[in-house]
Parts: structure tokens; sequence; C-alpha cells
């Protein structure tokens, strides 16, 4: 077992050396000062993995390389940018970080409405509305066509809404929706940015003819290139599910429900594609059942995020705690870890290759604002029953080729 950490480079108030002192053992992170699309230096790597070494950690994962819009919407640019990801890919092999997450997720990533939704004993979470999303889409950003997506129920709220919202909570949801969410790293939108609406317009419209098919073609054309220097190094490619799981703003999104990783993972049939399996995200979706998930797509799973939400009346839904919501976090462990049927009865016994992270849980004591990975309460699921209760874990096999490949 190795209980990691997304932590995000130097400038972090979270430091390795308080890392280390709470039992953290490996890092999830990425060269984050490095633009979207260009070349990860095998220098620039080995610099940042001997600053983790130095306190007596690992460079355990990368969260994430990104994929440039350009290579999800086949932009003229795509062929280029494919090049520079490779090299990158090979570049990580050669100094041993052999574990990528990335998504495929058009324009924008995560989507919230709110980053500190209060509980009734005092700690936040995010939280994802689905009528002030739908306000968002309609009244602020104007996409054409927006109504169409939503029932007349909803859009009659929306009205109502917008007889009774501010300015200043218009504002709010323009930063939280597109700046905060975005570009906290390597984002399309980044806090600074004039105009982020006329922005995220632009973005939008790169996608205007591309549809579920498309983007599927492309994320198919992407992996087949990238495998044959996956196959070379040992390194896992591990797709982290849409979050939320279901179609917004207009735009397709391929990695929502069984079909789609079932798709994407016999599209390119290769042990090291794989999948981040985030029962955060999946849980997120009324039609996700994330135990049946677990179980039919664990050999494919090089990568886990143990968190869970709670889906709400009029699709809204919630982070929430650890050990409640739609996660079924430690089913999932029983599912996806070899051995793991030990968690179920004691929390601990996991395997070498399993790797631990809690992340997106609730926010209290003046932990730091906004974001999901918080030292407060991440060191307190750390540490329940005086040792590891792996709410999220990140599994890396150390015999990809040994993992059964066709999913049916």
């Amino acid at each position: 077992m190795e209980k990691t950490w997304r932590w995000f480079g130097k400038k972090d108030k979270i430091t390795l050396p308080m890392l280390r002192q709470i039992g953290v053992e490996g890092i999830v992170t990425a060269l984050h000062e490095v633009p979207n699309g260009e070349i990860w230096t095998v220098e620039a790597i080995n610099d940042l993995k001997s600053y983790i070494e130095s306190y007596g950690l690992r460079w355990s994962v990368v969260e994430s390389l990104p994929v440039c819009e350009a290579i999800k919407y086949a932009g003229t640019e795509r062929e280029q940018l494919i090049e520079n990801y490779k090299v990158s890919l090979a570049n990580l092999g050669k100094c041993g970080v052999k574990t990528v997450c990335y998504n495929f997720m058009p324009v924008i990533d995560w989507i919230r409405t709110d980053l500190q939704y209060p509980w009734p004993d005092g700690t936040s979470s995010l939280y994802y509305d689905r009528i002030r999303f739908a306000y968002f889409d309609i009244k602020i950003l104007e996409r054409e066509g927006a109504e169409k997506d939503y029932t007349e129920e909803e859009l009659h709220k929306v009205a109502e809404l917008d007889k009774v919202i501010t300015e200043t909570e218009k504002d709010d949801l323009i930063d939280t929706i597109i700046v905060k969410t975005q570009g906290f790293v390597n984002g399309n939108i980044k806090e600074g940015d004039k105009n982020p609406v006329a922005i995220f317009k632009r973005l939008l419209g790169l996608y205007k003819d591309i549809d579920r098919d498309a983007l599927r073609e492309n994320m198919c054309y992407f992996l087949s290139a990238i495998m044959p220097v996956c196959d070379e190094y040992g390194i896992n490619m591990c797709v982290h599910p849409d979050d939320p799981p279901f179609q917004v703003l207009g735009l397709p999104r391929i990695v929502t429900n069984e079909e789609d990783i079932a798709w994407f993972l016999n599209a390119v049939d290769n042990p090291h594609n794989g999948l981040t399996f985030c029962a955060g995200s999946l849980s997120a979706g009324a039609h996700n059942d994330t135990r049946e998930l677990a179980k039919k797509f664990a050999g494919r799973t090089h990568f886990v995020h143990l968190r869970s939400t709670e889906t709400m009346p009029g699709g809204n839904f919630i982070e929430s705690s650890h050990l409640s919501g739609r996660g079924h976090l430690i089913d999932r462990l029983v599912e996806l870890v070899p051995g793991g049927d030990h968690i179920a009865k004691c929390r601990q016994g996991f395997l070498s290759h399993v790797r631990e992270q809690i992340a997106h849980c609730h926010r209290c004591c003046g932990d730091r604002p906004f974001h999901a990975f918080n030292l407060l309460v991440k060191t307190a699921g750390i540490t329940v029953n005086g040792d590891s209760d792996a709410f999220i874990c990140h599994i890396i096999s150390p015999h990809p080729k040994k993992r059964h490949s066709h999913i049916p």
C-alpha cells in the first residue's frame, strides 16, 4: 500500500514536509508551469522528481498531462501536438514515472456551481445545482439552442431565478463555473483573464461540428498514436470519467457510463489504455451503479479516485463524506484492489501496487478555500482507526499485460 496525495508544486501551501509528517508516501502531481502542448523535458521531470524524493517521497502518478483542445476537435495543430505528447510520455517513462491520468472532456473540466456549500455540521463541500447551471447556460452564456436541453419545469425555475438573482451572484457563477474550477491548474481560462465569458464562447465554437461519434473517433486516433510509446516504456494511460457524467453546454461527453467506458477500452484494445475509476464522478450520474462498473472494469483500471457524491432531487448532486453517498467506497476497494476482501473486514491489507489518496472531501477548520484537497479532513481520512481507510486510491498494476483486456 502506498498513500499518495495530490500536490500542486512548490507554490502549494501544503508542503511536502507537512505531507510526510501525516504519513503520505507518494505524490500525484504534474509540471504545472509547462504550457499545455509543450514538451515535458527529461531535465524538468527529473528536477521535480528529485525535489520530491529529497523529502523522502516519490512521484507516483502524473495528474495530469493535459490533452490539448486541438487534439480533441482535430484541429490543424493535432499532429504536432500528438508528437509533443509522445515525447513527453517517453521522457516520463525514461524517468520512471509511469502512470498518467488525463481526460478527454471538451472545453470544460469538472463542473460545480458552488465551491463552499454549507453542511449542517459546519463543514462545506462542492455542489452542483442544475437550475443555477441552467441559468448560467441560458441567461449568462446565452448559448444558442440552450433551452432545448432543459425541461419546461426547469425553464420556469430559471425564469423565476432571473427575477431575484443579484449581479454579485451572477459574477460568482461565472467565477465558479469557468474560472476557478478550470483555471487553477492548466486550464483554458485563468484568474485575471478579461471577459472570461467571451473566451469561453470562442472555445465552445471550436466544437460546433463535433458530435459524440466525431469525438470518439478523435479519442481513438489519439490513443492509437500514443500506444507504441506506452508499450515501449510501460506507461499506463488512465482516462478520467466526465465530471459530471452527462452532456453539458451542447458539448459531447464520451466517458459517462458503462457503454462509453467499454467502447473506448475496446476501440484501442491495449492493456496500457485504461481507466481512472473515479467513483465520485461516476456516482454523480443517477444512471451509474458504481458497484457494477467496478466489477466490470477492474481489469483495465490502473488508477482509482474513491470519492463519493450524493445525488439529490432535480438533478443536483453534492460531494458527500467518504463513507456515505453513492460511491460505496469500501465496496469499490473490494472490487478493484487485488486482495480487497480484507478491506471489508479491517480496511487494511492493501497490496504494494495500490496508491491511496484522500480527495474531494469536506472543508473545515479554516482549511484552504474552494479546493477539494484539504489538509485537515484528508488527514482525518488517512488516520481513521489509527491507520489508512483508503478513501481514494491509485491502483498501478505491476503486470499490465497480465490483466484481462477485451471488455464484453
